[in-house]
């Protein structure tokens, strides 16, 4: 069986495709698939995709990704199947999409873990943005013959458009990559954690009044934010900020003792898979969350750590979580066996092969 994946980004660079497909392809090579990655955009113009200016390399770098799928639709013959995720090109209607579907008559497999459908009200206003072509959604699942959807809530809206919408979680390696567990016993300062880009800084809104009350009553603690960009300004004095670097990801992530997901519960964060929480639970730590999307799937509250609808709830748990070494190493044990049991690659790896037969 031969696949072509036709995915927005290069090997390696982007969570998602981390994440969603690019680690299982070991288990591709041990079933005897052979398999072909077409990114869009290029490892030149990713370098630049994200950074102010550039405007003329960027241009040039989508017009190169179009050239690029060009050209692969002269080769698509050669493949049983086409992994797409979540679009073949950034911008503009499902073309290449409808050409693959309905001229080419190819198998497609079209893969997704955001509520894509819909604008992220917390994106910036690019060159990209201002051309995307929400509304191909829909469609694209229609000519699909599979729809893999990281969670239940993205299955249903898919699922409006073909009955083969199927529910492939968001996992990761517990073996080769997520392989540290935190010891909440070792000496030293609790470390209350967060990460995520600039486009989620604004859910901490709901747990920054909670955090200063923390500190204003001496609770001996550092918050601390891992991200591409700086929180705004706060009054929180034990905060600190570390940029998010891929080579030490989680080396920073397992010095935290409790992660927190906060959620503004709107359309768009209900279709979030809860990352950040399987993350922190796969290195031994509670996850404390809001009641948003998958976010109840995945944490039991009081088991593997809290769910909280007020500030009074993410209160109470943070000082339960800071007062009580036990609780907190409970927590983590129960986490990180829910990870194993059921968010890790070796867990789904049956569930995602299945998507090819």
């Amino acid at each position: 069986m031969k696949i072509l994946f036709m995915v927005p980004y290069p090997t390696g660079k982007a969570p998602s495709q981390r994440f969603r497909f690019e680690q299982y392809f070991g288990a591709l090579d041990e079933a005897g698939y052979q398999y072909q990655i077409a990114p869009f955009i290029s490892e030149a113009t990713w370098r630049i995709l994200y950074l102010p200016g550039h405007q003329l390399r960027k241009v040039l770098g989508i017009v190169s990704g179009f050239a690029s799928r060009a050209a692969q639709l002269l080769k698509v013959h050669k493949y049983d199947y086409v992994f797409i995720h979540r679009e073949a090109s950034p911008i503009g209607p499902p073309l290449f999409e409808w050409l693959l579907a309905k001229v080419w008559r190819k198998k497609i497999i079209y893969d997704f873990d955001d509520a894509i459908w819909m604008q992220d009200p917390a994106s910036r206003s690019t060159l990209i943005s201002r051309l995307k072509w929400q509304q191909k959604v829909g469609h694209i699942c229609g000519w699909a013959e599979k729809v893999s959807c990281g969670n239940a809530y993205l299955r249903d809206y898919a699922g409006q458009f073909n009955a083969r919408a199927v529910i492939n979680p968001t996992t990761l390696d517990t073996e080769l990559l997520h392989n540290q567990v935190r010891d909440q016993y070792a000496p030293g300062r609790s470390v209350i954690g967060w990460t995520g880009t600039h486009t989620t800084l604004r859910h901490l809104d709901l747990v920054w009044p909670v955090l200063e009350q923390l500190q204003q009553e001496g609770h001996d603690f550092e918050f601390r934010i891992i991200s591409n960009a700086p929180p705004p300004p706060q009054q929180l004095q034990n905060l600190r900020y570390l940029p998010w670097r891929k080579e030490t990801e989680i080396a920073d992530l397992s010095q935290f003792h409790i992660g927190l997901m906060p959620l503004v519960d709107d359309p768009w964060a209900r279709g979030k898979c809860a990352f950040k929480a399987l993350q922190y639970m796969s290195l031994g730590m509670p996850a404390l969350v809001s009641p948003v999307g998958m976010n109840t799937e995945v944490v039991q509250d009081g088991y593997n750590g809290f769910v909280c609808a007020t500030s009074g709830q993410w209160y109470a748990a943070l000082v339960a979580l800071l007062t009580d070494k036990d609780l907190c190493a409970r927590q983590g044990k129960a986490a990180r066996q829910t990870i194993e049991e059921h968010y890790s690659v070796r867990s789904n790896r049956a569930n995602f092969l299945s998507l090819f037969n």
